[in-house]
């Protein structure tokens, strides 16, 4: 299987990138900066320079041309304007679902965050409520698109603790803590899983092995 990962050095995408390598899968990551090859290659993962907010459909594309799956885990990041959340978290999310749809690439699975189902609560941080609506438009273009087998992930507040293993995956779950590690162990399990396309999860902590929750909520399909 070939996985081609948008936010290629982000922190989860690291660890999904080695996880998918250490099992003997192709990945490559798209990440914005040369300097940053050098940590995708010590995880197994080829590294491909796209800068998603100044490439073309037509570039990106090119890049997904064989993939049998795509990750989008991007994300402006700390200390981002509004601007740069919405041509990030939005704009460059809805990029790269163009650019799957070209490059003829159905699976898709997308990082997003919790809160963008609703209008962002009265008082919440202007950058960050701009960042849950851009993380909204981007899930509501990229869920409508026929073209796509796409499951959106929502996780809880991140952490850097070591990943459990055990999980509470739904299409609600209420707010909590979740483990990078465990984000990514659960995306591994997502891409396995064609079953969950169409399907908008959330992700927190919780005492579910990976498996067994992702299992569930792919059999809730049927």
């Amino acid at each position: 299987m070939r996985t081609v990962i948008a936010g290629g050095h982000g922190q989860i995408a690291r660890l999904l990138e080695q996880s998918l390598a250490e099992r003997g899968d192709e990945v490559a990551g798209l990440i914005r900066k040369p300097a940053q090859a050098g940590a995708l290659l010590a995880l197994g993962a080829e590294p491909v320079v796209c800068d998603l907010e100044s490439a073309d459909v037509a570039d990106v594309a090119r890049h997904l041309e064989g993939a049998d799956a795509v990750v989008f885990a991007a994300g402006a990041g700390p200390g981002s304007g509004s601007e740069r959340k919405d041509s990030v978290d939005r704009g460059a999310a809805v990029l790269f679902a163009d650019a799957a749809e070209r490059a003829g690439v159905r699976r898709m699975l997308v990082v997003s965050a919790m809160g963008t189902d609703r209008e962002p609560p009265e008082g919440t941080d202007p950058v960050f409520a701009d960042y849950l609506r851009a993380k909204a438009a981007a899930d509501a273009d990229i869920r409508a698109r026929t073209g796509l087998d796409t499951t959106i992930l929502r996780p809880g507040r991140l952490t850097d603790d070591a990943g459990t293993g055990l999980v509470s995956l739904a299409a609600s779950t209420g707010r909590s803590d979740v483990t990078r590690a465990d984000v990514a162990a659960v995306l591994v399990a997502l891409l396995d899983t064609p079953a969950t396309a169409g399907l908008t999860l959330e992700l927190v902590g919780g005492d579910t092995p990976v498996a067994e929750a992702v299992a569930a909520v792919a059999g809730g399909q049927d």
